[in-house]
């Protein structure tokens, strides 16, 4: 397994698949790089994918002291900075995406393209999940609380067709105080003031029925992003990615090709 060193010395685990232009993929809050098993194939078939264990999960060091997304995204740096990759696509789902706006913002020299999906600006003008939903995933009975995270990831349709394991509900394998600081860097995420100086090109991607990030975040993100561009998927919800792979992997793809083309007519480019 190899290791990119933090500035603040906390080794960070990272994982490497596919040929091609840089392609980095971010996943949710308290969630290791598993959390892109289903679909990450699509990815390595035309671009080098990565991926790393946010500090906390995974195999790397779970310090206790307070993680940020802007922390987070100086540890996506670090991981660059090992791999000798100046300059890559970002695609950042849910949390990932509150990372990817931080990576994208504040060091705009390194991302090409960027894909927000199921995330949110954050902050007082973020909408955040309703009171029922809150109360549905703090319920005292672990296993209905379990359920009704599932139910917010996926319709139950595609639950009732697959019936697990599942890679987007949590990390089972992360320290309690690591699963605490992850909750603290998600919910005091705000990046509104900086989303304007973001430059590269942006897609906006959500899945239409999602309640968990309400949906009505992207149009949000899209408006504040200089040229970005909205994508929702009629009834997906949070995992979009995986359940609605067919449509929500096209429609990245065509966007980030659409990128290489415009920079590298001759082809991809490492």
């Amino acid at each position: 397994m190899p290791f990119a060193m933090a500035k603040d010395g906390v080794k960070l685990a990272y994982q490497v698949s596919g040929e091609g232009f840089p392609l980095v993929l971010l996943s949710g809050q308290a969630n290791n790089h598993h959390w892109w098993d289903s679909v990450r194939a699509d990815f390595a078939a035309l671009y080098r994918t990565i991926t790393f264990d946010y500090r906390g999960t995974g195999d790397s060091d779970t310090p206790d002291e307070p993680y940020t997304t802007r922390g987070f995204a100086l540890d996506v740096l670090a991981v660059l900075d090992a791999l000798g990759v100046e300059r890559a696509h970002v695609y950042g789902t849910s949390m990932g995406g509150r990372v990817a706006q931080w990576l994208a913002a504040d060091h705009p020299e390194r991302v090409a393209a960027l894909v927000l999906g199921c995330t949110s600006p954050g902050g007082a003008h973020g909408v955040e999940r309703s009171r029922d939903v809150r109360r549905a995933l703090a319920q005292p009975d672990r296993a209905a609380a379990e359920r009704a995270l599932l139910e917010l990831m996926y319709t139950p349709e595609w639950l009732a067709a697959h019936p697990g394991p599942y890679h987007t509900t949590g990390d089972p394998g992360m320290p309690a105080h690591a699963r605490r600081r992850h909750f603290a860097a998600s919910a005091g995420h705000d990046a509104w003031d900086a989303l304007p100086r973001i430059a590269a090109p942006t897609l906006v991607i959500h899945g239409a029925d999602d309640v968990f990030n309400p949906a009505t975040n992207a149009p949000l993100l899209a408006g504040r992003i200089p040229g970005a561009r909205p994508h929702l998927i009629p009834g997906a919800r949070h995992a979009y990615f995986e359940e609605f792979r067919e449509v929500a992997t096209p429609a990245v793809l065509d966007f980030l090709n659409e990128d290489l083309a415009r920079r590298h007519p001759s082809g991809h480019q490492r």
